[in-house]
């Protein structure tokens, strides 16, 4: 997993936890540095990031109403953060009879630049690979898979499909090759590690019928959810017939809920401030 909160990466967990309005108003630069302060990063950190998104055409500058200088989201990015939405808030249990989507592609060596971008987007949207040029995932990331193929202009270089595995080996072992089980419950044990005394500190805290600070809330929240939203683009969210005994995915998936449900509007009213 990349490192875990940097400047950057901070940026965009702010802007998909709060900073998407209807009207996609921009943060105020002043409210970005005031925000990123209380996480711990300081203002030139935060003007350097904000500049390499902006590069990157995530983020846009724009005036709020009041006249001062800020930033919004791209349409890119928004779209980006609601695909996202799908995977770190996910509900619904994957079932084994939903099926996969397969990706199968063919880039010319000529534009074979191509071929490790498609890879690489691939490994970080959650696929498996069964085969060179075929790669595998649970069938609900079908459409985050469509916008993001068609937003990096790779779509004319893969052909999509719905189906079944119907062998030979058994699903349950061969999802054991196509994935690396073991690295992914790392990551599962290390959310767990930094993330659950947390929540049990907060748990403590209810005991005594004290309130969430907004700012203390915010200070714990958004860098649960920036270690968290990592996590289901690491993990496909395979069903539970499909993994290993004792898989730890189940418990972090419940800790990031219930610091979701514990911090994060209270976390709102010291944004909103």
């Amino acid at each position: 997993m990349a490192e875990l909160h940097t400047p950057r990466s901070l940026i965009v967990t702010l802007y998909g936890a709060y900073g998407r309005s209807p009207g996609n108003a921009p943060l105020p630069v002043a409210e970005l540095i005031r925000l990123l302060d209380a996480v711990g990063v300081d203002a030139p950190s935060v003007r350097s990031s904000v500049s390499r998104l902006k590069r990157r055409e995530l983020l846009v500058p724009a005036r709020t109403a009041g006249g001062a200088a800020g930033y919004a989201l791209s349409a890119d990015a928004r779209q980006l953060l609601d695909d996202g939405d799908r995977r770190i808030y996910r509900h619904p249990a994957p079932r084994l009879a939903d099926g996969w989507v397969l990706v199968v592609f063919s880039v010319p060596e000529a534009e074979r630049h191509k071929r490790h971008l498609l890879r690489s987007r691939l490994s970080r949207l959650g696929f498996g690979t069964v085969a060179p040029g075929v790669w595998i995932a649970p069938a609900a990331l079908y459409e985050e898979t469509r916008h993001t193929l068609e937003r990096l202009e790779l779509a004319p270089y893969v052909e999509l499909f719905r189906g079944e595995h119907l062998g030979f080996a058994v699903t349950r072992e061969s999802v054991a090759r196509w994935w690396d089980l073991d690295a992914v419950a790392r990551l599962h044990m290390d959310f767990l590690q930094r993330h659950e005394p947390v929540l049990r500190a907060w748990e403590e805290r209810s005991r005594e019928d004290a309130a969430p600070d907004p700012r203390e809330a915010y200070r714990d929240y958004l860098p649960a959810l920036d270690s968290w939203r990592r996590l289901p683009y690491a993990d496909p969210g395979l069903p539970d017939e499909l993994l290993p005994k004792d898989w730890p995915g189940g418990r972090s998936a419940e800790v990031f809920g219930l610091l979701h449900e514990r911090l994060r509007d209270a976390g709102e009213r010291f944004v909103r401030q």
